[in-house]
């Protein structure tokens, strides 16, 4: 369960003062699958972030399964992001100096699981279609193989809620399914809550829920009472 009541964030730039999120509240219930959408610039990734604990809210608050994590410490939220939460990042944060499968494999080792992480990580690599790149580093990938090694690593510590954040947008359209095809796995076999961030109305159809934000405001929830079950276009899907 994600709560967020009256949530702002504000930036200072120079003098002037930005308002990025004015007044979030949101519901997330346990299994949810939700699409946030909005133009550029409307709060969704800042949104994401903060759901995360990348970055602390100007005001308000946000409860994780009834823990609020609005005034927990650094070290705190490492502990809850290690045992509850995945996140695909925009922009991969891989760690340059280890090889695809030690990327994915981080995040077990750190959460202590049994058994042995370099085989779930190779497994992991070879349901996103990395099996024959386990070993190269991040330099020696392409933006989409990047983009895919992150993905593995998000589902690696079989996570309660993943956070999504453009998941497919380096991806193309087959890829892309696949992946989806691999989160909406993770939510039918495990129960886990996805929230996607996303620009792709076709992604946006897989969810329970669509949200719309807008100069950093919710302005409408649409729920889908039968959800998409394809990434093709209903013309497509026939």
């Amino acid at each position: 369960m994600i709560e967020v009541r009256n949530l702002t964030k504000t930036l200072v730039s120079g003098a002037h003062e930005v308002e990025i999120l004015r007044g979030i509240d949101l519901d997330v219930d346990p299994r949810e699958v939700v699409a946030i959408e909005g133009p550029s610039g409307s709060g969704k990734s800042t949104l994401l972030g903060l759901l995360a604990g990348f970055d602390a809210p100007t005001s308000g608050s946000i409860r994780l399964d009834g823990e609020d994590i609005t005034h927990m410490s650094e070290d705190e939220l490492a502990v809850l992001r290690g045992r509850k939460l995945g996140f695909i990042f925009q922009s991969y944060n891989l760690i340059p100096t280890l090889t695809a499968e030690e990327n994915v494999m981080l995040p077990v080792e750190l959460r202590g699981d049994p058994g042995r992480p370099d085989a779930r990580a190779r497994a992991l690599l070879d349901a996103v279609g990395l099996a024959e790149r386990c070993t190269h580093y991040p330099a020696q990938l392409s933006g989409g193989e990047q983009q895919r090694v992150a993905i593995a690593r998000a589902f690696a510590g079989s996570p309660s809620i993943l956070l999504a954040d453009e998941p497919t947008g380096n991806l193309d359209s087959e890829t892309g399914a696949r992946i989806m095809e691999l989160m909406l796995d993770l939510n039918r076999r495990q129960g886990t809550t996805l929230v996607l961030v996303t620009h792709d109305p076709a992604l946006s159809r897989l969810a329970d829920r669509v949200i719309r934000l807008r100069d950093g405001r919710v302005v409408a929830e649409v729920r889908h009472e039968t959800r998409t079950l394809s990434l093709a276009s209903p013309d497509q899907a026939g």
